[in-house]
């Protein structure tokens, strides 16, 4: 297993690793397979999107706030009960195929780490299996 330390800087993030996953990926020798990536944390989540535009990565947070609000009358003690919410709905999870090396995204796909209850020191596993 392969761990990628993430500092995020924000209370809601997204956070481009794209270039990391792909490093990691290398790293690992496989060139054909699949590589797990897993978020070990209930308040952030891994997921593939546009990384061409950043106004993309700027509307989704824009909306995910809105749709799952700070504030709601939530009863976890903790207070961030928004961050555990947002995080089950993106998801703890991704499968990526490995092609020649690399992950197989499309033209404008990036990988993102999505902080929901930062700032933080995060971890993103990967697991890399030849096939």
């Amino acid at each position: 297993m392969i761990r990628l330390d993430i500092a995020s800087r924000k209370p809601v993030e997204m956070i481009d690793v794209t270039d990391a996953v792909c490093r990691a990926i290398r790293a690992s020798g496989i060139v054909s397979g699949i590589a797990l990536l897993q978020v070990p944390h209930t308040t952030a989540a891994v997921t593939l999107n546009e990384n061409a535009d950043p106004d993309v990565v700027r509307d989704m947070v824009m909306e995910i706030n809105k749709v799952i609000p700070f504030e709601d009358h939530y009863r976890h003690g903790e207070g961030n009960s928004a961050a555990h919410i947002k995080s089950s709905l993106v998801g703890c999870g991704e499968l990526l195929m490995i092609e020649d090396g690399a992950p197989v995204l499309g033209t404008w796909q990036g990988i993102y780490f999505c902080e929901f209850d930062g700032p933080r020191s995060r971890r993103l596993h990967i697991k890399v299996l030849a096939g």
